[in-house]
Order: C-alpha cells, then structure tokens, then sequence
C-alpha cells in the first residue's frame, strides 16, 4: 500500500496523514453516519404540513424554477413578519 501525500494541500490544517497522533486526534471525536442519515442541523428544522394552495399559486412559484419551494417559504415568511409588526 502506498503512503498518503506528504502533507494535506492546506497550510492551516494541522493532519498529516502519515502521523499516527495526528490521525488518531483527528479521528478522536468523529461521529460516522451511515449514508441516509443526516448530521446535526444547522437551522432550525422546518415542521412537515401537508397544505392545498391554488394551481394558481403553485404554478407560479414552480415557474420560477428550481428552489421554488424556499422561495415560497420566504415569501410566506416575509409576510407573516409584515403582519405581525401590525
């Protein structure tokens, strides 16, 4: 088997791959995921509704291409905020 590089490509890692302290702190607190799942969030997650809205409306957002669904979200968001500030 071959050694890894040298060293990683970025100055302000401290790894290197061919130093076993530097794998085994690496490694230290690692969490493995299996694929499908998913790592702590970043956001708050979202609630799932299941909502009937006009063909109309979604045929708009839809419209606009991929991501319309965040840019419905944004708009009802951007709403509720004008309406509560009322």
């Amino acid at each position: 088997m071959a050694a890894a590089p040298d060293r990683a490509n970025d100055p302000e890692c401290p790894y290197d791959p061919n130093d076993a302290d530097s794998v085994a702190a690496f490694w230290a607190n690692a969490q493995v995921r299996l694929p499908g799942q998913r790592g702590p969030q970043k956001r708050p997650t979202k609630v799932a509704v299941t909502v009937r809205y006009s063909p109309e409306v979604v045929e708009y957002f839809k419209a606009t291409g991929e991501g319309w669904q965040t840019r419905m979200n944004d708009a009802l968001r951007e709403y509720v905020e004008q309406h509560r500030a009322a």
